[in-house]
């Protein structure tokens, strides 16, 4: 299997930060990424350690010089409260400031007030995830030479979160009004192909465009045909498509192998754009990878946050506000339930790992349910 660019980049992020880690992070960073948990899903949780431990320092809630040298016991011994400050001082910690630090070193304006910027709750909630995960490792898998687990006390199973008090109803109709209907599925895929050049102006954008445009329609055809996330889209390996039998195998989350069923409409488009990918893209059939571009003359798969500018590109120029990838991921999925499709069969389409995940797109397809009202009403 080859390695993208971005991940192996990634990689190579995760060993820097985790050189400066205590050495039972490095052992969890190990024994995860054996275990399959992704070296992105890791990098996220060695920056959320980072700033973690570099807390316990500044405040003296640990006795040791550095990072590096803060040893197990002094999360053996870690209480509640200390745990429950810091959460409290992740959503009140003014970021903006640091912000500033990185800038070019001008001093700004005295006058002028600022309002602090604080940090939203998915890095509070991806933080107690981080540490809960660290946790239960160094209280259940690790084992020190008389074999038992470097400590017992787990503190932070006693962290509770209280996830919001909405209905999944409720979830399922605020994201049902952002979602594309079937005519605007096929009127957007129609607008990649030949009504965005009427939005450009300069030359050198037309021509750019008349060079991607078979591939990038490719791109959003194909996560509104099949549901894929944009990582695994980026990940698709040429050898790995197979038309004949429309389905593509893929790396799902975690590293898990998986096969992706493919919208007859997509696989045309796939068709087309793989017709031309050598001619378009030279050297292209040098790469594994199956959307690639050509930067300096060389040919490079596109990384996710690649093909993610690309969907924002195009639904951007059609749509008011602009989608998603991740919308263009919902699109299929509620489609595919209002086509009659099986929950189960899309959990398995879409990767869910929880069928609770998938249940959301049943109430997302809400319009059955007012047609079912419609009805009624006429009958009284």
């Amino acid at each position: 299997m080859a390695i993208t660019p971005e991940k192996l980049n990634i990689r190579k992020l995760l060993e820097k930060h985790s050189d400066s880690m205590p050495f039972f992070v490095k052992e969890y960073v190990q024994s995860k990424s054996t275990a399959g948990l992704s070296y992105d899903t890791l990098l996220q949780y060695v920056y959320r350690y980072k700033h973690f431990f570099n807390w316990l320092l500044s405040e003296g809630q640990v006795e040791a010089e550095n990072m590096a040298s803060i040893p197990y016991s002094e999360l053996d011994t870690l209480r509640k409260d200390t745990v429950e400050m810091y959460i409290q001082f992740l959503r009140n910690e003014d970021i903006s400031i640091k912000k500033e630090k990185k800038n070019t070193g001008n001093d700004s304006d005295p006058d002028v007030m600022k309002l602090p910027e604080y940090r939203g709750e998915a890095v509070v909630a991806l933080s107690i995830q981080a540490l809960k995960s660290l946790f239960n490792y160094l209280t259940k898998e690790t084992e020190d030479e008389d074999g038992e687990c470097y400590f017992y006390r787990n503190v932070m199973s006693k962290i509770v979160t209280h996830k919001k008090g909405e209905t999944a109803s409720r979830r399922a109709r605020d994201l049902n009004s952002i979602i594309l209907n079937d005519n605007e599925i096929s009127a957007y895929l129609k607008f990649i192909d030949t009504g965005y050049s009427e939005t450009l102006t300069s030359a050198e954008a037309k021509s750019r465009y008349e060079r991607d445009k078979i591939r990038d329609l490719a791109i959003n055809s194909l996560i509104l045909g099949t549901g894929m996330r944009v990582g695994e889209i980026a990940s698709i390996e040429m050898n790995n498509i197979h038309l004949h039998s429309r389905y593509i195998d893929v790396v799902r989350k975690g590293n898990k192998p998986d096969s992706v069923s493919v919208l007859e409409s997509a696989i045309v488009d796939l068709e087309r754009y793989m017709d031309v990918r050598e001619s378009r893209y030279p050297g292209a059939k040098k790469s594994p990878f199956l959307f690639v571009s050509v930067y300096g003359g060389v040919v490079r798969p596109l990384s996710r946050r690649a093909i993610q500018n690309i969907v924002n590109k195009y639904t951007s120029a059609f749509f008011r506000n602009g989608k998603s990838p991740h919308k263009l991921r919902h699109s299929f999925a509620v489609d595919f339930i209002r086509s009659g499709g099986d929950i189960i069969l899309l959990r398995d389409q879409l990767g869910h790992s929880d069928i609770k995940t998938t249940s959301l797109y049943t109430n997302m397809s809400s319009k059955d349910g007012e047609k079912v009202l419609n009805e009624m009403d006429k009958r009284r």
